[in-house]
């Protein structure tokens, strides 16, 4: 149902693993400008409000002054210099976070005309479970998958099995 409902995998994998973690009709604060996922998110029924495009890197304000039932985060903290600050920061008690993997096949993304759009962080998955537990967060569930590309070549064949996205459903402690 997902794949043939969202525009790509991975909004498909992302929807179904909100649903499965976040009761329909949570408060949502989404970290980032409205976005087409968070206008999917307000069409499965949350109540979801984002961030208005502060740096969360030095402006927190933004989760510590919002009262809501979760935190959404969908490839946000590879952007960030510091993603340790905000996520200590969060005042709601559930947290639903994906990243890009680092693949070693493919260097850090980095456009060249957008300075906002680059990743100073692509994390193993250890990586990121350790940014959680080392900023008050234990992961109750964790899904990685893969995003393949209707290229022909090397890194799309490794795309097809290598997994490019992690996903984490984390509470605070």
């Amino acid at each position: 149902m997902y794949e043939k409902t969202f525009p790509n995998k991975r909004y498909a994998k992302t929807a179904k693993f909100l649903e499965e973690v976040l009761p329909i009709k949570s408060s949502i604060l989404d970290l980032g400008v409205e976005n087409p996922f968070s206008e999917i998110m307000k069409t499965l029924g949350y109540q979801v409000q984002n961030t208005s495009g502060e740096d969360l890197d030095i402006n927190t304000e933004a989760v510590i002054h919002t009262d809501v039932d979760a935190v959404t985060a969908f490839e946000i903290f590879e952007h960030l210099l510091a993603p340790f600050n905000v996520l200590s920061e969060i005042k709601a008690t559930k947290l639903v976070a994906s990243i890009p993997l680092k693949l070693w096949f493919s260097p850090a993304y980095q456009s060249k005309t957008d300075k906002w759009d680059r990743h100073y962080h692509e994390f193993e998955d250890w990586q990121f479970d350790w940014l959680l537990e080392k900023s008050g967060w234990v992961i109750k569930r964790r899904e990685k998958f893969t995003h393949p590309v209707k290229k022909i070549g090397f890194r799309p064949l490794l795309r097809l099995f290598t997994p490019r996205y992690y996903l984490i459903y984390a509470e605070r402690k």
